[in-house]
């Protein structure tokens, strides 16, 4: 039986990270005020066409609908969500975690997202964001 998969076992362990084709992915988690939610959505809206411009693969924005407060950790304990707010989860892909700082480079020079516009929708002092590796995508 193990005759069977030596052929294919040199394949697996060449495989170089050039041919996976595995995304980059950028993480977002806020806290906003229930109140802001329309002004959120705007924003997200034009920073998502931005993003797209400049070559992400994919932008998603969601509020939490189930999203309970923990005794320990959760969503909301880590944005510090009071009553008012609900949590706002993103993210965006990439092909690449070169393509990525290439873009957010590009996104970040954008005018169209010049300014601290986004202070009054919410705080970005209780963001919680990173970039991550994809290991399986399907």
């Amino acid at each position: 039986m193990s005759e069977l998969f030596d052929p294919v076992r040199p394949l697996v362990v060449e495989a170089t990270e050039e041919d996976i084709d595995m995304s980059y992915v950028d993480g977002f988690i806020v806290a906003v005020p229930k109140a802001n939610i329309e002004a959120y959505k705007d924003m997200a809206r034009q920073a998502g066409d931005v993003w797209m411009e400049h070559g992400a693969l994919s932008y998603a924005e969601c509020l939490g609908d189930d999203v309970p407060y923990g005794e320990v950790t959760s969503f909301p304990r880590a944005v510090q969500a009071r009553e008012d707010e609900t949590v706002v989860f993103s993210w965006i892909t990439y092909k690449s975690r070169a393509d990525r700082d290439a873009i957010v480079a590009k996104v970040m020079e954008d005018p169209r997202l010049q300014g601290e516009a986004w202070r009054d929708v919410f705080d970005g002092k209780r963001m919680i964001y990173g970039g991550f590796e994809a290991f399986l995508e399907k």
